[in-house]
């Protein structure tokens, strides 16, 4: 299922790093909302912290676009 849901994060957050004007990009901040939590529901803030770790590193070398600015949609699902 981890898998499942990094491959998702990353096309999605790919997509609004590629296509900031696009009219999908609230779709997309909404789904990547969604899977934060559930990330979270199931494994807190190490799993979150785990999750942004990887994606931050897997786009940065895959598109060379910093993801930050996305999984800053994220605040506020930590318990810290």
């Amino acid at each position: 299922m981890d898998m499942m849901l990094e491959e998702e994060l990353i096309d999605l957050m790919t997509f609004c790093l590629q296509n900031p004007d696009s009219s999908e990009i609230d779709q997309k901040h909404t789904r990547i909302k969604e899977i934060g939590q559930e990330i979270f529901d199931d494994g807190g803030d190490d799993a979150i912290e785990n999750f942004s770790f990887v994606l931050k590193n897997r786009i940065t070398q895959e598109i060379e676009k910093d993801p930050s600015p996305l999984l800053s949609l994220w605040q506020g699902l930590s318990s810290k």
